[in-house]
């Protein structure tokens, strides 16, 4: 690869992580504007070290979309489940509802500093030229 090339690309993906931490102060709105990037270039760095990175942000993109979507939906039966044992009285409902909202919550934050760290390492990987695993 040309050097020039690998240099654009190396800062290529140094915006796009960049994009990923400032998404956690836009409350997720800037997301997706790295993830189009990575799609867009992604075959620019084929056969290199630089497409271990563009791999590794998708895949934690896309995963972490998954597990948020998984603990979102928990949440979203754990709260249906405590409109329901209020109506009826059991607490039997409730005590499963309540336990479901903090598994939710737990998929949540665990999915939170789970994404937050692979950016981080990714971050240093491509900071030290190197590739992530």
């Amino acid at each position: 690869m040309i050097d020039d090339k690998q240099r654009s690309l190396v800062t290529y993906n140094h915006v796009t992580y960049l994009l990923y931490v400032l998404s956690y102060f836009t409350a997720g709105l800037l997301w997706i504007v790295p993830i189009v990037m990575n799609y867009t270039k992604r075959h620019a760095a084929d056969g290199t070290w630089l497409a271990t990175h563009f791999d590794w942000q998708i895949k934690t993109f896309w995963y972490s979309i998954v597990f948020f979507v998984i603990g979102g939906l928990l949440l979203v039966v754990a709260f249906g489940g405590i409109g329901i044992s209020v109506l009826s009285d059991s607490g039997n409902v409730a005590l499963v509802s309540i336990l479901l909202t903090g598994l939710g919550l737990m998929i949540i934050a665990f999915t939170f500093i789970w994404h937050l760290y692979r950016i981080v390492r990714g971050w240093i990987a491509l900071t030290d030229s190197r590739p992530v695993p």
